[in-house]
């Protein structure tokens, strides 16, 4: 459960792309949202597909940024029952590197 000092890193995957948003429960608001499907995760090319581990490094290091930018830098992760591997853990990671701290 996220509350507004930690809140709450959700992740979410289909079988094409990937989501991520970050949520104060307390409140019931989404403070900041990225996912596979923005011009801005899809990388140079505009090619990168959120189905692998490349679109789920970019989706993890766009929340960061974003997380950056509203002064987030504690979160909660919760991985959505999803095995953490593969393209969970590669967005964490990618998260992680760009300074969320979970």
């Amino acid at each position: 459960m996220g509350t507004p000092e930690r809140p709450r890193l959700s992740v979410y995957r289909s079988l094409d792309h990937i989501y991520a948003q970050i949520i104060d429960d307390l409140s019931g608001q989404t403070l900041v949202a990225a996912s596979s499907l923005t011009k801005a995760a899809k990388g140079k090319r505009g090619k990168t597909s959120g189905g692998n581990i490349e679109g789920a490094k970019a989706v993890g290091a766009k929340l960061a940024a974003l997380a950056k930018e509203k002064n987030i830098s504690k979160v909660v992760f919760d991985r959505g029952g999803y095995l953490y591997h593969g393209r969970v853990k590669a967005l964490a990671d990618a998260a992680r590197e760009g300074g969320l701290v979970f």
